[in-house]
């Protein structure tokens, strides 16, 4: 069974390292937070284990793009999904830009 969360939320920007673009993520909190760790719970009880870095795999819709990735437990307790710069450029997303998200747990 699948459950789709639709949110809205700033499009932050974190630096790798001097020299290469900043990645694009959304942290997702709250109720959402809540529904993604209860998912990544209920499958690590089915299966047996966590998938790597604790990651949940997910379908995602931002704009007219849809793609699969996976949400990753953020150090503050909820989560964040990257947003990729092809995407960000096409959908004519700036850093701070509210983004209407929907996501599909996998």
């Amino acid at each position: 069974m699948t459950e789709t969360l639709r949110f809205t939320a700033p499009l932050e920007e974190y630096f790798i390292e001097e020299g290469f673009d900043p990645m694009g993520w959304i942290t997702l909190t709250g109720d959402i937070a809540d529904s993604i760790a209860a998912h990544e719970l209920m499958r690590r009880l089915e299966i047996g284990k966590r998938r790597g870095f604790g990651s949940v795999k997910v379908a995602v819709r931002v704009g007219n793009h849809h793609w699969r990735t996976s949400v990753f437990p953020h150090k503050s307790g909820g989560w964040f999904l990257p947003i990729k710069k092809p995407v960000r450029i096409a959908e004519k997303l700036n850093f701070g830009d509210a983004v209407e998200v929907e996501l599909e747990l996998l």
